[in-house]
């Protein structure tokens, strides 16, 4: 018995949204999207039971792209999501599973081993949080509720349950979205926080935070800007209080990327039985999306996350890290540590007391992580869901299109897509890992770090592209049936 027969009572039987029978309507897909959205920020809001004030995010700089919020239900975010797709994808691309995508039998069983795998996932997650120590989520001495009396590890258990039931609400709520709404909740919960975090970036009234308020203070004087020339005022003016290049960031990342999702190869298509019936097939700069990025910097978050759970448990070697205020700040937990912001690379200044050699052997590896890792995963990605050259061949043969100047053949149209998939695949992937470390160096408004930024802008201008398409289909019911969504 292998393992599919043996795990598959279990997987089959994994809770899960019914499927729409039929079209769902686009008012009532928007319906969905915007209830989870509020229920979204609703679980946010909602505090730990039993918590003590104080405590450090262990995802820190990772909660733009991870979502969640730190002390609430949605603790852990999509941060166990994330995780379970990275296992999956190294599994899937060594062939592990030995599951195939395109039978209906293996995709229930693939389906209920990524819920499972989140459901672990969150367990693991959370324990360290709430176990580990009172720096990161610190439980009160002790917690009354009505006639029972809860000492600190009654308080931590209350508190685990919590966020584990928040994970697996988060998973559902991604479920229903990506069933029932428009786009996927993964995507849409990382813009909501990544937008908060802009909002709350340009009209944040404390000082260093708000950038409109910071101009006020400048114009008015209450902040000095100091000597231009040989003096810190330019450094103030564009990296601290004037966040001038965090500005320009912020604005080029949104231009760089609505271009890159412009620029594409577009491969002629004809009907084989309707003469005059052509179309294109596009094949993006950025074909793997940006999605990709999340799953590279989650697995630097895991890194950085074990490290931190290790410093608060034992004292490290010198080799593997050494921390000061929860942040590392040498050996291999400092090396690769992503580059957050400007501070983190501008030995020159005041704050950085890392020799010069050591921040750039930092930032190299972190392009290098970025670039790799991205070109990696894109691979991967364009690989498991389904936008390979054999998956596009097989779509493109199934709809009766056919490239003309070619024969009708599966064989033939992959070996067409294999000239440009797999490259710009690569380059996408790897131009993408670039953009996100070039805009943590420089900045952004928020603090919302490159990545966060880049996936807000590609996704909100992929919902964008869904809603003119679901808004098509509503005007002209014929086009449901050629885009498949009958």
């Amino acid at each position: 018995m292998g393992w599919k027969e043996a795990a598959e009572p279990v997987l089959t039987r994994m809770p899960t949204v019914r499927r729409p029978e039929g079209h769902v309507p686009f008012k009532r897909k928007l319906m969905w999207t915007g209830a989870i959205l509020v229920l979204y920020f609703f679980l946010t809001n909602i505090t730990l039971l039993g918590m003590a004030e104080g405590g450090d995010d262990l995802f820190g700089e990772f909660r733009a792209i991870l979502a969640g919020e730190q002390g609430s239900v949605l603790q852990v975010g999509i941060g166990p999501i994330v995780t379970a797709s990275i296992v999956l994808q190294l599994l899937g691309g060594a062939n592990l599973l030995g599951l195939d995508t395109n039978d209906p039998r293996d995709q229930v069983l693939y389906q209920g081993l990524q819920k499972l795998l989140v459901i672990v996932m969150t367990a693991l997650t959370a324990a360290p949080m709430v176990f580990a120590g009172e720096g990161f989520l610190p439980p009160a001495q002790e917690l009354v509720l009505g006639s029972l009396t809860f000492g600190q590890t009654g308080v931590q258990t209350i508190m685990f349950l919590q966020i584990f039931i928040g994970g697996v609400l988060i998973l559902y709520m991604d479920e229903v979205v990506s069933k029932w709404g428009v786009g996927s909740g993964v995507g849409l919960f990382i813009v909501a926080g990544v937008s908060q975090m802009l909002v709350a970036g340009f009209l944040s009234l404390e000082q260093g935070d708000g950038f409109f308020y910071n101009w006020w203070l400048i114009l008015t004087g209450e902040i000095q800007i100091g000597s231009i020339v040989g003096g810190d005022g330019l450094y103030t003016l564009l990296v601290s209080e004037g966040m001038i290049l965090a500005l320009l960031t912020t604005l080029l990342i949104f231009a760089i990327v609505v271009y890159a999702e412009s620029v594409r190869v577009e491969i002629p298509l004809s009907h084989s039985r309707v003469k005059g019936a052509r179309g294109r097939f596009p094949v993006k700069l950025i074909y793997a999306s940006v999605l990709p990025m999340i799953l590279v910097r989650a697995l630097q978050a895991n890194i950085q996350f074990m490290g931190r759970i290790a410093d608060s448990q034992t004292t490290l070697p010198s080799a593997l890290g050494t921390y000061s205020d929860g942040e590392p700040v040498g050996g291999f937990f400092y090396y690769t540590a992503p580059i957050y912001s400007p501070d983190d690379w501008m030995w020159w200044e005041a704050g950085v007391t890392q020799e010069a050699w050591q921040v750039l052997l930092r930032l190299s590896v972190d392009l290098t992580f970025m670039v790799i890792g991205g070109a990696i995963f894109a691979i991967f990605w364009v690989e498991t869901t389904g936008m390979g050259p054999d998956a596009t061949a097989k779509q493109i043969q199934n709809s009766g299109m056919q490239i003309p100047g070619f024969r009708q053949n599966v064989g033939v149209v992959e070996k067409v897509m294999e000239r440009y998939i797999p490259q710009v695949t690569v380059i996408g992937g790897a131009l993408v890992g670039l953009l996100a470390v070039w805009a943590n160096m420089l900045g952004t408004i928020g603090a919302v770090t490159g990545t966060g930024l880049l996936l807000a802008v590609s996704i909100t201008y992929k919902l964008y592209e869904e809603i003119a398409e679901e808004q098509m289909m509503e005007m002209h019911p014929m086009m449901r049936q050629m885009f498949g969504k009958e």
